[in-house]
């Protein structure tokens, strides 16, 4: 086993891996930013090293600086998680370079997948099915376009390089190519600097169905059967769950064939992803490879009873896969749920500041919360927003989202706003109690998703009132002197009302509130029809 492991990122895969490398007896480095310098993965490992400022490109991209802090405390290899350089062949390259375990695929398979092109051409030679498109290196709109017609509409456009929903555009007319193309490209060249694209069909209402691979330097490759990553916003996933629900013994042995047969076709070692787009049909085609652990690892690892990273480790350190093929197995079902501070009102929009009340639900065998913050830390605008990832397990589908239902009833998040509640929405829509999936689940159901907001109550008006009322004679005790401490004019006779405006979403609300003497006032909404309420107890 490696003796020590410099982990290359931040956040709740950081903290994750730290987790296995601990109880293997593998001594941890973390790497931080200025903007994570009190971090919880910086907590919990054994040694961390400062790369540079909050911002990404000057600290966790900056693969001299992950070299150099691993040359520096002595790290036997690097684990770069996902994200940031997890698939940048040129850090799997500097590590080597250096004499440093590279906890991953070679160089070689992370370039040859990192391109959807190349690795769609390595596909066709290996007999993988993949859906009908031109890959080509004429990239003139002329000719991109026309080969659009030829393909036949309603077509993908792709960035060859992009990943994570972005760089691409769904066209369905000629009319439209044009316009979209520019775009795609436009965003491309910010986001990967490339403006190289393919155009493939699209396929109408598909499943997105990916099988876990893995790989070790002895020559043998096993499959950990399937995901479903169907739900999905703005190509994002949002829910995950394994196995994938409704597929035939038949169907999920053939696909996990040619995932395998896919990872054979690249020499790929370690832990590698190969997603498939499914139609409703049940045919599937390659989509692309993840040169890395996925996100949605969790699933994977509560219906097969192992842990990936421990088997990454194992693998980096040149044993064999501890398991092969025949001794693989599924047990239960297990769905996995993304919470993010973000606003579902706002365009889901990021929320940031401070985490000050965070109960996540217990965990036990059945319910686990995968996370990189604790109550107090702060969410900020230099990374994903990510919180937690919940993952359930049960003996079927239908009770892993009974559990998965309560779990995310139990979450109590407050000093960001979060997408919980539409989370919880979502596992109870009716396409995804009776897995009707495919990638435009949320679309459809969006009526039930983000319903009108509910009417507030008065009382809910007049006690918000009181409260930030109540807050800031705090802030005055504490100024007594201050002048701008003053809440209120000073007057002979009764006290004045003090009027306070409160906004939620897009409804706005006066009240007044007049100070009866200790922790009571007496509000009145200032609203036609609105009558006095009597003192309220703060």
């Amino acid at each position: 086993m490696l003796p020590s492991l410099l982990i290359a990122n931040r956040g709740e895969i950081a903290c994750r891996i730290i987790k296995t490398a601990r109880r293997l007896g593998v001594r941890t480095i973390a790497v931080y930013s200025d903007a994570d310098r009190d971090a919880r993965h910086v907590r919990l490992a054994d040694e961390a090293v400062r790369i540079g400022p909050a911002a990404a490109r000057e600290s966790y991209l900056r693969i001299e600086a992950i070299v150099e802090a691993a040359r520096r405390t002595g790290a036997a290899a690097v684990h770069p998680g996902y994200g940031f350089l997890s698939e940048n062949p040129a850090l799997a390259e500097a590590c080597e370079a250096a004499g440093i375990v590279f906890v991953g695929p070679s160089a070689h398979s992370i370039r040859a997948m990192g391109s959807k092109a190349s690795a769609k051409a390595l596909m066709n030679e290996a007999r993988v099915p993949t859906t009908p498109g031109y890959h080509g290196d004429d990239q003139d709109p002329a000719r991109l376009a026309a080969e659009a017609v030829r393909i036949g509409f309603p077509v993908l456009i792709k960035a060859t390089d992009g990943g994570g929903g972005k760089g691409m555009r769904r066209v369905d007319r000629a009319g439209d190519f044009d316009a979209a193309l520019t775009s795609c490209r436009r965003e491309a060249r910010q986001a990967f600097d490339s403006e190289t694209v393919l155009i493939e069909k699209y396929v109408e209402r598909p499943r997105h169905i990916e099988v876990q691979v893995f790989g070790d330097t002895h020559g043998h490759i096993v499959h950990l059967f399937e995901r479903d990553c169907s739900v999905q916003r703005r190509h994002q996933k949002v829910l995950e769950e394994a196995p994938a629900p409704g597929l035939s013994a038949e169907q999920r042995t053939r696909m996990g064939e040619t995932a395998v047969l896919a990872a054979r076709a690249v020499n790929y070692v370690g832990a590698g992803t190969v997603e498939f787009i499914v139609d409703q049909g049940g045919t599937f085609y390659f989509m692309e490879m993840n040169t890395r652990l996925q996100v949605e690892h969790p699933v994977t690892e509560m219906v097969t009873g192992l842990d990936l990273v421990e088997w990454q480790l194992r693998v980096a350190s040149g044993e064999p896969l501890p398991r092969t093929q025949a001794e693989l197995g599924l047990r239960g079902h297990s769905i996995e749920a993304r919470v993010y501070a973000e606003n579902p009102d706002a365009g889901f929009l990021p929320s940031t500041g401070t985490l000050v009340h965070l109960v996540p639900p217990a965990s036990s065998e059945a319910v686990r919360v995968d996370t990189g913050v604790e109550q107090g830390d702060a969410i900020t605008p230099h990374y994903d927003p990510m919180i937690a990832k919940l993952i359930v397990w049960g003996e079927d589908r239908e009770r892993a989202l009974a559990t998965m239902q309560q779990a995310l009833d139990a979450y109590e998040i407050v000093g960001v706003t979060s997408n919980v509640e539409f989370l919880g929405r979502l596992v109870r829509t009716r396409s995804f109690a009776t897995a009707d999936l495919d990638t435009s689940l949320i679309e459809r159901e969006q009526a039930a998703l983000q319903p009108p907001p509910a009417d507030v109550p008065d009382d809910v008006w007049r006690l918000a009132a009181v409260a930030s009322l109540a807050q800031a004679a705090q802030r005055a005790a504490r100024e007594p002197a201050s002048p701008w401490s003053v809440l209120d004019g000073w007057r002979l006779g009764p006290g004045a009302p003090t009027p306070v405006s409160l906004r939620l979403g897009e409804r706005e609300t006066e009240v007044q509130a007049t100070h009866d003497g200790p922790h009571r006032y007496t509000t009145r909404i200032a609203a036609p029809g609105a009558r006095e309420a009597g003192p309220a107890v703060t």
